[in-house]
């Protein structure tokens, strides 16, 4: 029997390849959807983890989580500098962490804020901390060696904004990897931002990055070429005088405490959020997407397979002739059957799991070149439910192989060699 089927496949492998190439494609697009999808999620709920609460200025709470974890350049309004010196005060809070936005150097956003980020992210993988206001640390995807100086660019690459000359960060560290878009961000004490906008007015910026404020000129840093040489001064995060920031990343000391320090800083001017929150409802949203997607999906796999078993069931018809020489040859009725049922089901199911595979190697091509982007690190994975959905498809593909071989069934020798 395998003999038989195997030369059969042989002699007609050009139909056989593309019969099984269609079956593959067409699977492939319903697992591209699922394995994306799930890569998007995970990728994005692990980026999240290191952030216990966020707190912002009252407005879209999506765009705060974007902006201070996500690192997606946007306007956001400043927090009072009276915001960050009750939450570095308030017992129930382990720490409270500044971070400001909107300066780029080669593509990278540079994060004004203190060392308490990194030791939040993994600490350091190489160099130093911040000690002085001209230090850099860079995210471990930064192609900057430790060393290297550079000038910021306020606003990112394409937008309107400028050079600052006057400011110039040496790189002392760089950070381990946490597969988030922190990987690709440039640390620097958000001291040094503050000094570097001293002398611009945000509000009237057209690059919309309402990241960091005006600075009044009695602040207290020189902002000559020779500021960033300055020491560090953790004093001036509690300066009535600095001109706050757009985010603050809070991790309390205990559940309980996260979700009083939530509602208390739910109010008409602060906005607190837990990025979990915002994430599950995107991921309701980004569901909805993939159920549309999956339908779509389906009906072009039931499209496909439909005419696939219509050309097979045509291809057992021609071979009226041979099936009747088999029949008059002395093979039962059950033995043409399953010859014919095997060799139609190898097809099928070689289509499925090369499908499979096909939409496993997309999948992993397309969030290898978001994650470059983004940073955002995606794991492409099947679990158990892909395991239980091929064996799914493999069933079903079994039961609608039994088509043609009924119709071989039902051939008597006499009617197919007159045929």
């Amino acid at each position: 029997m395998f003999h038989f089927i195997l030369a059969d496949l042989r002699r007609n492998w050009i139909g056989a390849l593309i019969l099984a190439l269609l079956i593959a494609l067409a699977t492939a697009l319903g697992v591209s959807v699922t394995l994306q999808e799930r890569a998007l999620r995970l990728g994005s709920a692990r980026a999240a983890a290191a952030f216990d609460l966020v707190v912002g200025a009252a407005g879209s709470e999506t765009q705060l989580i974007l902006s201070s974890i996500f690192l997606q350049p946007a306007p956001l309004q400043l927090l009072p500098p009276a915001t960050l010196s009750a939450l570095r005060a308030d017992p129930r809070v382990e720490n409270a962490i500044p971070v400001g936005f909107g300066d780029f150097v080669g593509g990278y956003p540079i994060v004004g804020t203190t060392g308490d980020a990194v030791a939040m992210l993994g600490g350091l993988a190489g160099g130093e901390g911040f000690s002085h206001l001209g230090d850099a640390i860079v995210g471990s995807q930064v192609t900057r060696d430790i060393g290297d100086s550079f000038h910021p660019f306020h606003g990112s690459v394409g937008e309107a904004g400028e050079v600052h000359a006057h400011v110039e960060y040496r790189v002392v560290g760089r950070m381990a990897p946490t597969g988030t878009p922190w990987d690709r961000a440039i640390l620097v004490p958000i001291q040094s931002v503050w000094a570097a906008h001293a002398d611009h007015d945000h509000e009237a910026e057209t690059a919309g990055l309402a990241a960091v404020a005006h600075v009044p000129h009695d602040h207290g840093h020189d902002h000559g070429p020779g500021f960033a040489g300055d020491p560090v001064d953790e004093a001036a995060l509690l300066s009535a005088d600095n001109p706050g920031v757009p985010a603050i990343l809070v991790k309390p000391k205990s559940i309980a405490d996260a979700y009083n320090l939530r509602q208390q800083y739910r109010t008409e001017t602060t906005l607190a959020v837990f990025p979990g929150e915002v994430l599950t409802r995107l991921y309701g949203t980004l569901g909805d997407a993939r159920r549309v997607l999956g339908f779509v999906a389906m009906g072009a796999q039931g499209l496909v397979g439909a005419a696939i078993l219509m050309v097979v069931a045509v291809h057992v018809l021609q071979r009226r002739r041979q099936i009747g020489a088999l029949r008059a040859f002395g093979a039962p009725r059950p033995v043409v059957m399953g010859m014919v049922w095997l060799e139609v089901f190898m097809l099928v199911a070689a289509g499925v799991i090369a499908g499979f595979a096909i939409g496993y190697a997309i999948v992993r091509a397309i969030s290898s070149h978001l994650a470059k982007s983004s940073g955002v690190a995606m794991p492409v994975e099947f679990q158990t439910a892909d395991l239980w959905t091929l064996a799914g498809l493999l069933l079903a593909c079994a039961i609608a192989t039994l088509l043609p071989a009924l119709i071989a069934y039902r051939q008597s020798p006499a009617q197919a060699l007159r045929a």
